[in-house]
């Protein structure tokens, strides 16, 4: 599903969307998904099509709410896997020339009302493996201080964020969950597996502080 396609004449089919590409006259393809059409001039480079951060209309933030909540011991950390939406993006020649989003979409409000964010909103369980989605995120929960803490959803800083990928899974960054009030919440840009292939260079994201 992800990495480099020829551009020749096939389908390219990403879970629930299909990519059609026809050579033309001309040395040239051209791309078509759903009312998209590209003309594209071949070149050295195929078609890349390749993860993106789940941002949808522009949002900053991916709300994870967990199906159970977790409690972890004073001084105690636990190492999960999240299942997560994600978007795809479709480059040529290290241009974007299309980006969709794939799946069922879902946003919520983070934080009050009056003051609060729109998120892209998922509801994911706990897994000690990765699961069987098509976007992972690589969740460790890290209780520094003395006393049991309970974590029922990760808001997760994607803006602009890297993505990790085989040719059936994505992956997010690294996400590192401290419980010290308010909470913390890092998107590290470090690699969840070192098998993994990266869509661009990888930076950390600053922590970012829960509330609400």
């Amino acid at each position: 599903m992800f990495g480099e396609y020829e551009l020749k004449t096939q389908f390219i089919k990403i879970m629930d969307k299909k990519i059609h590409l026809v050579e033309k006259p001309g040395d040239t393809v051209l791309y078509r998904r759903d009312e998209v059409r590209v003309l594209i001039k071949r070149g050295e480079d195929g078609l890349f099509v390749l993860p993106a951060p789940a941002e949808g209309y522009g949002v900053r933030f991916l709300m994870i709410r967990l199906s159970e909540k977790i409690a972890v011991p004073p001084k105690d950390r636990l190492t999960g896997y999240l299942s997560a939406p994600i978007d795809i993006t479709v480059r040529s020649g290290g241009t974007e020339i299309d980006r969709f989003v794939v799946g069922r979409e879902k946003y919520a409000l983070y934080g009050r009302i009056t003051s609060g964010v729109i998120a892209r909103y998922h509801t994911s369980g706990f897994y000690r493996e990765a699961p069987e989605a098509p976007g992972v995120v690589k969740l460790i929960i890290n209780n520094p201080t003395g006393d049991w803490k309970l974590v029922e959803k990760v808001v997760i800083p994607i803006k602009g964020s890297a993505m990790f990928y085989s040719r059936d899974k994505a992956y997010y960054p690294l996400v590192v969950l401290t419980t010290r009030e308010p909470y913390e919440v890092n998107n590290t840009g470090n690699p969840p597996d070192g098998t993994l292939r990266k869509t661009h260079e990888a930076e950390p994201i600053p922590n970012f502080r829960m509330r609400w």
